[in-house]
């Protein structure tokens, strides 16, 4: 608690209390979302096994409006990465050392989870399980690595879309989303592999407000008396006093807020009603689309009039988060926020397997009113399980600090053409090493839960996330840069 405060005494005042208070609610609500919704049943084989609720509760459908928050984290991820970003060159760091850094805060509690999920499937081989039921189980807790997956794709890009941003504003989302429209209409015609783009654009569209976001919080605006000096103003960078599409600033006031909510529900209740998109946005087995996987024009609609109640709420929001025991509440969970979310489904697994070995596992059928009676225990419990995993894993992610600031460093001879070349080396292998771990994520996420792995991931998945990763760790610590 004394480190706490400690924190939250020293927040500068130009940190956006709001921005953490979002990443922490967003990554709540999933867990609750995942954990509420789920219906525990026995396959033919009498094992334990789990999936979603929803499709026997097509009442709930409309409630996924609530839930569907990936947007969000993706929304307040823009916003961190530009700051990081800005704030890293002001220091005099470069595009290369800050993403070394941002694959310190993603991948060392990531890291975590692969290994030891790796070694308890080695673990359990040697005491014979088979194959393709160990691969059952970790595929369950290896679920929110495709989240992931996406972000670490999405990250790489922020020295480049930042710029771009800069120089064009609101029209790059907007383009983006006009590929998204592409990419559904390509998957509403022709096979649903047309929208695999969206995966990144999709994603691009709402990290680019986030930018948008951070902009606006940071330059000086005639009509917003609380705007800070912006780190650009200082470099000498003018302020944006463009308007319309090519504004780099997210209208702020809450007459745009209203506009961005009730215009956004109005867009996304005419595309899943008589439209073709359909109303939940989690996926459903058996849909012919999937607003989420990959984002969906639908979703687009529904992150702006999310978009639209978190500008309505940031007055309020920032006034409570001006106390000190919200603002400690905030800190405490953003310190282990990723962790949270690796770990929930881990912790599903777990307690379904210790209830079922001392035969008190409750399945009761989906939509039923035991289910529902159950609902309330259920969450209670894993919330401990969890809490026991965080508590064993969560200083791996609460040590990470922040990325050093120093220049690209470079070999002790060989001069200019010898840094030249050394600062090319790093970028490129610090490029492979993210699409290395990329693929590996995604390697994982499209091979069968059945597939008989003795691993539990693919082998071809597990060399290239340790390998990505290793290249990473290794730059980081400054492998190579002494000549």
């Amino acid at each position: 608690m004394g480190r706490l405060r400690r924190l939250a005494e020293a927040t500068p005042p130009s940190r956006d209390r709001y921005v953490d208070l979002l990443r922490a609610l967003a990554i709540i609500m999933v867990v609750l979302g995942h954990w509420a919704v789920a219906t525990i049943g026995y396959d033919d084989a009498g094992q334990p096994t789990g999936r979603s609720a929803l499709p026997e509760l097509p009442w709930a459908y409309p409630l996924t409006w609530l839930v569907q928050v990936m947007p969000v984290f993706f929304l307040v991820g823009g916003y961190a990465n530009a700051a990081s970003l800005t704030a890293h060159r002001r220091r005099g760091g470069d595009a290369t050392g800050w993403l070394l850094g941002r694959s310190a805060r993603l991948l060392r509690p990531t890291t975590v989870l692969v290994v030891v999920l790796a070694a308890a499937a080695l673990v359990a081989r040697a005491l014979g399980a088979e194959p393709s039921l160990t691969r059952t189980v970790v595929w369950f807790a290896t679920i929110p690595l495709w989240f992931l997956a996406a972000y670490l794709a999405v990250v790489p890009l922020t020295p480049v879309m930042y710029p771009l941003h800069r120089r064009f504003g609101l029209l790059v989302p907007l383009a983006l989303a006009a590929l998204v429209a592409l990419g559904d209409l390509g998957r509403g015609l022709g096979p649903a592999a047309a929208a695999l783009p969206n995966y990144l654009f999709g994603w691009l569209v709402v990290h680019q407000l986030g930018f948008a976001w951070y902009d606006a919080r940071t330059e000086r605006s005639p009509h917003d008396d609380r705007a800070e000096p912006s780190p650009h103003d200082v470099a000498g960078e003018p302020p944006d006093h463009r308007t319309g599409l090519r504004s780099r600033r997210l209208p702020m006031s809450r007459r745009a807020g209203w506009t961005a909510l009730l215009g956004g529900l109005a867009v996304a209740v005419l595309l899943t009603g008589p439209g073709p998109y359909p109303v939940s946005m989690i996926n459903i087995p058996g849909e012919r689309l999937d607003n989420a996987a990959p984002p969906s024009l639908a979703l687009l609609a529904l992150t702006t009039a999310q978009l639209g109640l978190i500008l309505l709420l940031r007055g309020r929001a920032e006034r409570w988060l001006g106390r000190d025991r919200p603002w400690m509440a905030v800190i405490a969970v953003n310190a282990v926020v990723l962790t949270v979310f690796l770990w929930h489904l881990t912790a599903t697994i777990l307690l379904v397997g210790a209830l079922d070995a001392v035969g008190l596992l409750p399945t009761p059928a989906a939509g039923s009113a035991a289910w529902a009676a159950w609902r309330l225990p259920w969450v209670l419990m894993l919330a401990v399980v969890l809490a026991v995993l965080v508590a064993a894993f969560g200083p791996v992610e609460a040590r990470t600090g922040r990325p050093p600031a120093a220049r690209v460093p470079g070999p002790s001879s060989g001069g200019g053409a010898g840094r030249r070349w050394w600062a090319t080396g790093r970028a490129t292998l610090t490029a492979a090493g993210f699409a290395a771990v990329v693929y590996a994520l995604v390697d994982n996420a499209v091979t069968p839960r059945e597939a008989p792995e003795p691993l539990g991931l693919p082998a071809s998945a597990l060399v290239a996330y340790l390998a990505g990763a290793g290249v990473l760790r290794l730059l980081r610590s400054g492998w190579g840069s002494r000549g």
